[in-house]
């Protein structure tokens, strides 16, 4: 938008406590400021179209979060945990064939029984009937895109995004000024890599004696399978095939209930090769003999995709800081080997509503709560990140084969006797800097797909129900298109065109040259182009609220 113009003023509400994000960290610390205070006024951000809208995970629940937050769930008849699990497989895959490695030998944190398969979508609109029961107010359709300081340079509210700006910056027809909401204190649980918390982190230098955080992508679908091919609660992991012993990721299928089955893929984003197609690797999977058979004579209802942090314990940025605090997996607190972070992220959400909750009581406002950053890591938080936290670097370092197999001893003796014998390992290298030049490494040749088992990813997209309004600033920003073309695409082959799981990004000739196009309206919000540009060139910015994917039962 030009210096000229001139912008009305945006309106303003005021809070006792905003919460940007409707995730499952947001609504439990919603929930649990008014269970502690019913008097506070609590509103919630969300930048999807509707609850549930952005939520994409796995996913097998530990209920030990909604066990703490709402301990009568059980007796309800319309909660969403309807199929707990009932077997517990991990699979070691080879090109042809697949090893079960026996139950006795997983460390008891592995124990998936007792947890739940779920719709984490479905969980977060449970949990938002559950919020506004108790009066917190949710706005779906506001994505929260400026942090408001005051001149003591404490945070003191968020600003949503102005609706109707035109591809040139200026504002259209439809133009609408965004708000601001005000609060004494304001929470961050925006996911992965959101754009306020990076920011945050940065300003307040959250990451200082950190680990640098580090990721993985996470691809899924939705199946509905063949009666036949249906176990109700069986868990499977997987590692190995497809991805090579020094590229770090695994697998899931969990069976839901009335014949669906999840299926999806991870690739740690430390890799190294930049000819590695996470999107093709997750297809290529699906073939295998072990697999393929489930979804045979099935039908793919759904298909998304998004970033995961998997720095764990070490990787944790401070979470406090003025006016505020980070929370679920703002926070980075999923748990790698488990894959799983929402028990965490309830965890974290009713850790910092309890704080602030007992901050307002005595009269603060726009403070630092350094209680929830001295006390996350005394805690269950703490406890369940901190007996794991050399499984990524092991795995990191030395390979699949025996970075997981040293993983998992570790994970026995912090079992058994509380300690590492290798204290707490370092990350080392950011994701982006992991990434090494295309003339180390060769192209990888992928099959096309059969559309039955293996897709593309437009018509994938297509499935995520993702839209967005063209005419608009791409939400995309691309720092030095120059640097672009240098690097990303001369010295590491364009990348970008692979690791995108929607087919956001292309280099196309044009006039002789090569230009970088960015499709922004295929994007499903994953951030691993913000996570994994080699040169950390592009910034993923929220489009108009609203916009992007809408996920049902992801």
């Amino acid at each position: 938008m030009t210096e000229t113009t001139e912008l009305p003023e945006r309106e303003s509400m005021e809070f006792d406590v905003v919460i940007v994000g409707a995730g499952p960290a947001g609504l439990s610390a919603a929930i649990r400021l008014k269970q502690v205070n019913p008097e506070l006024s609590v509103v919630v951000l969300e930048k999807g179209a509707e609850v549930g809208a952005h939520i994409l995970s796995g996913a097998v629940v530990d209920p030990v979060g909604i066990d703490r937050l709402l301990p009568g769930w059980r007796d309800e008849a319309d909660h969403p945990f309807k199929t707990r699990v009932t077997a517990d497989h991990f699979l070691l895959l080879g090109p042809a064939g697949s090893v079960r490695l026996p139950n006795f030998l997983m460390p008891p944190l592995m124990n998936n029984h007792g947890n739940y398969i779920v719709s984490l979508g479905n969980v977060c609109r449970w949990l938002a009937t559950k919020a506004e029961e108790l009066g917190v107010e949710i706005y779906p359709g506001f994505a929260a895109t400026e942090v408001l300081y005051n001149d003591e340079g404490a945070v003191v509210g968020v600003a949503t995004g102005d609706m109707g700006i035109e591809k040139n910056g200026e504002p259209g027809p439809n133009y609408t000024r965004g708000m601001e909401l005000l609060g004494k204190y304001v929470l961050i649980g925006e996911g992965v890599r959101g754009s306020l918390a990076k920011q945050l982190i940065a300003k307040f230098d959250l990451q200082k004696d950190r680990e640098p955080q580090k990721f993985g992508i996470g691809l899924k679908e939705l199946w509905q399978v063949k009666p036949e091919n249906h176990r109700p609660g069986l868990v499977q992991h997987s590692f190995g095939w497809p991805l090579g012993m020094k590229t770090g990721g695994g697998s899931f299928l969990y069976h839901l209930e009335d014949n669906l089955v999840a299926v999806g893929f991870v690739v740690h984003l430390n890799y190294k090769n930049p000819y590695l197609y996470p999107f093709e690797e997750f297809q290529r999977f699906k073939t295998h003999p072990a697999i393929r058979t489930t979804f045979e004579g099935g039908k793919r209802l759904s298909y998304g995709a998004r970033a995961i942090t998997e720095g764990g314990y070490q990787s944790v940025p401070k979470l406090s800081f003025p006016g505020g605090a980070l929370i679920g997996c703002s926070a980075g607190l999923v748990n790698v080997p488990r894959i799983k972070g929402s028990h965490n992220a309830v965890l974290s959400g009713m850790l910092a509503a309890e704080k602030i909750a007992a901050a307002i009581e005595t009269g603060r406002s726009h403070d630092e709560v350094a209680e929830i950053e001295n006390e996350w890591r005394k805690g269950d938080i703490g406890k369940d990140l901190k007996r794991v936290r050399n499984v990524k670097p092991l795995w990191s370092k030395l390979g699949t084969g025996l970075g997981v197999t040293l993983g998992g001893l570790d994970m026995w003796t912090n079992q058994l006797f509380g300690f590492s014998v290798f204290g707490t390992l370092k990350h080392g290298k950011t994701d982006a800097e992991s990434l090494e030049p295309a003339s180390q490494h060769k192209p990888i040749a992928y099959p096309k797909p059969d559309g039955v088992l293996t897709f593309d990813r437009l018509s994938s997209v297509f499935l995520s129900n993702t839209n967005h309004e063209e005419d608009q600033p791409v939400h995309l920003q691309v720092k030095d298109m120059a640097l672009q073309k240098r690097s990303e695409h001369d010295i590491y082959a364009g990348p970008s065109t692979r690791y995108c799981p929607a087919g956001v990004y292309e280099w196309v000739e044009k006039d002789g040259e090569e230009v970088f196009v960015i499709n922004a309206q295929n994007c499903v919000h994953c951030k691993t182009c913000d996570i994994k540009d080699p040169n950390q060139n592009i910034n993923w910015v929220p489009p108009q609220g609203g916009e992007g994917p809408v996920y049902p039962n992801m």
